[in-house]
């Protein structure tokens, strides 16, 4: 069993940066893909990005390619989403999620969620 917990989100304004973190409980984050996913209201909730169980491959979603960071610390079994120069299209409740070993983009193949992080963005 994983839990958890998201932190990190606020409201700021266009061209800002947020850190969200993703807190984990558990022995198996290490071997774990975590990834971040997001949901606008009215949407469907999309991939965001996503890690590698030793870090070593990331993927993103285009819409965040440039501006956003993947990035996970094993030894604090948390993993983190650097998110710069934000536009109004980024606001959507942002959630960490944790699957298998293998690195996807589909959301239906996470097995874990946290319960989310608001983040807004202002223009």
């Amino acid at each position: 069993q994983v839990q958890l917990v998201e932190s990190g989100g606020g409201l700021v304004q266009a061209g800002a940066s947020l850190r969200l973190a993703c807190s984990a409980s558990g022995r198996t984050f290490s071997s774990r893909t975590m990834g971040w996913f997001r949901q606008a209201p009215g949407k469907e909730r999309e991939f965001v990005a996503g890690i590698s169980w030793r870090g070593t491959t990331t993927s993103y979603a285009d819409s965040v390619k440039g501006r956003f960071t993947i990035s996970r610390d094993n030894n604090k079994t948390t993993v983190y989403l650097q998110m710069n120069s934000l536009i109004p299209e980024d606001t959507a409740v942002y959630y960490c999620a944790a699957r298998g070993a293998y690195l996807s983009d589909l959301r239906g193949s996470y097995n874990y969620w946290g319960q989310g992080t608001e983040v807004t963005v202002s223009s």
